[in-house]
């Protein structure tokens, strides 16, 4: 009974979108080719001549009529290409690996509980910001420190994981409460990880640093921390892993409600280290997805989790866009925000097909691209221009997301979008993205 109620509120979801993304088309099609002929006419004299206004207009519109399967295709070229980090967590239960989840994604606890999927026996998985498309994958070992689990498993299944042929950087990082000492078990997976693959960096992270603070310390002070206490247990777990580890870090990931600030204490200090320790590509990556001023941008990270979803598909664009490759293509870019808006649609209980989530990425794209393309037609036809501006794609997917975001905040409020309501909030929020990503070069 409950997956047929289920199989009809879906249905009627996929309804819904259908009608309400025709509706936001027919509203915006004749505004869209009226204005493909204008920005045609405001490029350069050299430019017309050479193409004729009725090709071009019929370019830029196919680019919104790509395919699921090219889709599918363009996709499993772009995950070949992405700077994907995977980071394995091995810690014992409540040592701060779902915090150091937290901290790099900036998703909320909830979030992160639900991405994790069994992965083996004593491992889980969680993919950032999806499975698809993902730019962080974790790791995370369960039942480390249970008497009753055999360490050798463990490490058998890390090795296994380890043994396939990837392409992603990898890191391991180990996680370990500041006062605790019983790390034999760690240390012994440690030393075997390294033995077998030494080239993979090892960092140690040293958590929960507010257990042992002296009793009158009721915040965390400036970072890092400088108590005897910590000082005294940091060289004795330093001094046990000796030899195991790259590079050793003190952080305290705390929850909200806990009254600690900042919630991520040493999460500059979390990421330096992690960029230390990898190639240039996935350490760009990191800093960018931590960046200050995309935090303070953001804002309220913890009541919108949609907009820690538009950012690392951002990035991705930034990222592609600056590969001198033919990647920086509207397709491409389709399809990556396509994979963004399906996503978006599921943290406001919409479930869409690629299909589905294409016409609304038509339907809330078509009249914004049209105005914000004028400046920069020519570097998206083919042999006018390497690739579009890294900075330019970012921003663009940026505020697609934020587009989508009050599409289906609409929708979830039983209301049909407004075209003109969402080109306003697109319009708006792409200009504070182009400054948000002005620093993202080629």
């Amino acid at each position: 009974m409950t997956e047929q109620k289920d199989t009809e509120h879906n249905s009627v979801d996929s309804q819904q979108i259908s009608e309400t993304t025709d509706h936001v088309v027919t509203k915006s099609d004749n505004a869209w080719s009226s204005r493909i002929t204008g920005i045609w006419k405001q490029a350069t004299k050299n430019l017309v001549n050479l193409l004729p206004v009725e090709q071009v207009t019929q370019t830029i519109v196919q680019w919104f009529s790509v395919s699921e399967a090219e889709i599918a295709e363009i996709l499993d070229t772009v995950r070949s290409e992405l700077p994907t980090t995977e980071a394995l967590l091995i810690g014992k239960p409540q040592a701060g690996k779902s915090s150091i989840v937290r901290g790099l994604t900036g998703v909320s606890a909830e979030i992160v509980g639900q991405g994790f999927r069994p992965h083996t026996q004593n491992t889980q998985r969680y993919a950032y910001p999806s499975s698809d498309l993902p730019l962080l994958i974790f790791t995370d070992t369960v039942g480390l420190g249970d008497v009753k689990q055999d360490t050798q498993i463990i490490i058998q299944e890390l090795i296994g994981d380890l043994q396939q042929s990837s392409r992603r950087a990898r890191v391991l990082i180990l996680t370990v409460k500041i006062n605790d000492f019983a790390t034999d078990t760690l240390r012994q997976i440690a030393q075997q990880l390294r033995q077998q693959y030494p080239d993979i960096p090892c960092l140690l992270a040293v958590t929960c640093l507010h257990e042992v603070y002296p009793p009158s310390i009721v915040d965390h002070p400036d970072y890092p921390p400088d108590y005897e206490e910590i000082n005294r247990a940091f060289a004795a777990i330093e001094q046990d892993f000796t030899g195991l580890c790259d590079r050793c870090v003190l952080i305290d990931f705390t929850l909200e409600e806990d009254g600690y600030n900042p919630v991520f204490y040493g999460l500059e200090a979390l990421r330096d280290a992690l960029a230390d320790l990898l190639p240039e590509a996935e350490a760009r990556a990191i800093y960018q997805l931590l960046d200050d001023v995309a935090g303070r941008q953001l804002g309220d990270l913890y009541r919108d989790a949609g907009r820690r979803y538009i950012l690392p598909f951002a990035v991705m664009a930034a990222a592609l866009a600056a590969v001198p490759l033919p990647f920086a293509t509207m397709p491409v870019l389709t399809s990556l925000q396509v994979s963004m808006v399906g996503l978006l649609g599921k943290l406001y209980g919409q479930t869409l097909t690629p299909s589905q989530a294409g016409g609304v990425v038509s339907a809330i794209a078509g009249g914004f691209l049209a105005q914000a393309v004028a400046r920069e037609l020519i570097k998206f036809v083919p042999g006018f221009g390497s690739v579009i501006a890294a900075s330019w794609a970012a921003a663009y997917t940026w505020a697609l997301g934020e587009g989508a975001c009050v599409y289906f905040g609409d929708l979830m409020g039983g209301k049909k979008p407004d075209p003109e309501k969402i080109q306003g909030v697109m319009k708006e929020a792409f200009q504070k993205a182009q400054e948000m990503f002005k620093g993202i070069k080629k």
